[in-house]
């Protein structure tokens, strides 16, 4: 797995004084946890940027100011919920003999016969619960879906292998190839739930992949 590095700087005070202050500074406040004891610092914005804002997961170096240098995963992140900021950061500290758990991403290749016959791809989960130790972490889990067709289905035990662990039931669908009839949407209600769905075109397939970002 890919790892980038960041550079923080250790805070004397905590307070909410000063983490406003940070803020106002285009600083985030950040914890790193899984130590002797939690350890607070600051980290310019601008230093979360390809680690938050990509569909790629990474493990993390912090480099702080004293020379210290922490292996450690983002664990937990908050937004402004107005101005989608970054206002807050906790990271966990690993070792490298010791299973860490990560979010990874999930992410198809090919084009299904299904699509291609006029089925809808319908892509239940974009991210899967890995558990590993840090070397054996994937940096995306990919999926090569030309062989579905119209009714196939792709599992969590599809996918098991002896390098990760997947925090998931043996029977969940990661992805599948739906008949377009049961695809077709005729309530708000139905909308909201086929969002995911994408629709083969006769001028060209359709589109297979609607990969989105989301934050955790």
């Amino acid at each position: 797995m890919k790892s980038l590095t960041i550079q923080g700087k250790k805070r004397e005070s905590v307070g909410k004084n000063s983490t406003k202050a940070l803020r106002n500074a285009d600083q985030v406040p950040c914890v790193v946890y899984g130590g002797n004891e939690p350890i607070h610092f600051s980290a310019d914005v601008r230093e979360f940027k390809d680690l938050v804002y990509t569909s790629e997961a990474h493990t993390v170096v912090l480099e702080l100011e004293d020379g210290e240098a922490i292996k450690c995963i983002l664990q937990d992140i908050q937004f402004h919920p107005v101005t989608d900021t970054i206002i807050h950061a906790d990271f966990y500290a690993y070792s490298e003999d010791k299973p860490i758990t990560m979010n990874i991403p999930v992410i198809l290749t090919g084009r299904a016969k299904g699509i291609q016959s006029g089925g809808v791809l319908r892509f239940n989960m974009r991210k899967l619960r890995v558990k590993a130790i840090p070397s054996k972490l994937p940096d995306t889990i990919e999926i090569d879906i030309t062989p579905l067709k119209i009714g196939n289905k792709v599992y969590i035990k599809d996918l098991r292998n002896d390098d990760y662990a997947l925090i998931h039931p043996d029977n969940a669908v990661v992805c599948m190839i739906k008949t377009a009839r049961k695809a077709i949407v005729t309530t708000v209600d139905d909308d909201e739930e086929d969002a995911d769905e994408i629709v083969a075109t006769e001028q060209g397939g359709g589109e297979e992949l609607n990969n989105e970002e989301d934050n955790e």
